[in-house]
């Protein structure tokens, strides 16, 4: 299985990105996918996750009500659009998933499969 994740870049502070994530050799759609993102100098940290059976989404209360998680089954695909974009989200965000819904999806350990990472970078 691989993840390969795209869309970061440079934005002004209020502006938005869309990322994308695809996933190849497996499918998630009975599964978890999401978001981690790590900061320079920081852990890396959970944002957001998408729970396939239930389609129930989570976030990290630092961007509860700007970000979106959303997924696309038929194109095994998983999209985190971000809205009003703060410095502090800058960092490179990586797209997980696992074939089992029922993670604990705010860990990085739950995950067995990580992309390689998209920079966004927030400007102010």
């Amino acid at each position: 299985v691989q993840l390969q994740a795209s869309g970061g870049g440079l934005v002004l502070a209020g502006g938005s990105l869309r990322l994308s994530c695809v996933a190849s050799g497996g499918t998630f759609s009975r599964g978890a996918m999401g978001w981690f993102r790590q900061a320079p100098g920081k852990e890396r940290e959970f944002v957001a996750a998408f729970r396939g059976p239930m389609r129930t989404s989570r976030y990290a209360d630092s961007v509860k009500g700007r970000f979106t998680i959303s997924t696309d089954n038929a194109k095994n695909m998983v999209y985190l659009q971000m809205n009003s974009l703060m410095s502090e989200d800058t960092g490179v965000y990586y797209c997980v998933a696992h074939p089992n819904w029922n993670v604990q999806y705010y860990r990085t350990a739950a995950y067995d499969y990580w992309g390689q990472g998209t920079l966004v970078t927030v400007s102010s």
